[in-house]
């Protein structure tokens, strides 16, 4: 493992767990730092053919805020028709993208939503993600989101947050609300 930077470099933080949160603590911290003038990119690396609320409000927070939905959308479920060859291929094609804005500089965070379920589906190798966070300039701060991160990526974070479901409407039955959830 690589030595922490001094105080006021970039941190790698981690948001997982099976609870619900994580890619909204994401744009919390996004929305925060706009705020201070910072610069934040957003990758999604699973999400991108639902229509959802994060990608009609970020357009709101241009130019500080950039949105990228790379994926094709949930792999495997709900409604999922595409072959798993073109979800690899797009995952793929995401994890590079998100190599090139952290190792740009270009931005003060990027966030790669998501990107621990990819991992855990194996549409990208956690030795991707391992070379990003290793080649990261210390001034980037690098966010990852998801549910079940690798072991070896909560090894390299600074900062790691298990979201823990302890109740949720959707077991009784309640769909997912607009604004809410989506």
């Amino acid at each position: 493992m690589k030595p922490r930077g001094k105080r006021g470099d970039g941190l790698v933080i981690v948001y997982t767990g099976g609870g619900k949160g994580k890619t909204t603590a994401a744009l919390g911290m996004a929305l925060r730092a706009i705020g201070h003038g910072k610069r934040v990119c957003m990758i999604q690396f699973i999400k991108g053919s639902w229509s959802y609320g994060e990608m009609e409000s970020s357009r709101l927070l241009e130019p500080g805020f950039e949105m990228i939905a790379a994926g094709r959308g949930f792999v495997g479920i709900i409604d999922d028709k595409s072959p798993r060859e073109d979800h690899e291929r797009i995952a793929g094609e995401a994890l590079r993208l998100a190599s090139e804005r952290v190792r740009s500089g270009a931005h003060d965070i990027v966030i790669l939503d998501e990107i621990n379920y990819a991992v855990d589906l194996g549409l990208v190798p956690v030795s991707g993600v391992l070379g990003i966070l290793d080649a990261r300039p210390p001034e980037v701060s690098v966010v990852l989101t998801g549910n079940r991160a690798a072991g070896q990526v909560v090894e390299r974070a600074d900062l790691v947050t298990e979201m823990r479901e302890i109740k949720h409407p959707f077991r009784e039955g309640v769909r997912a609300k607009k604004g809410i959830d989506f």
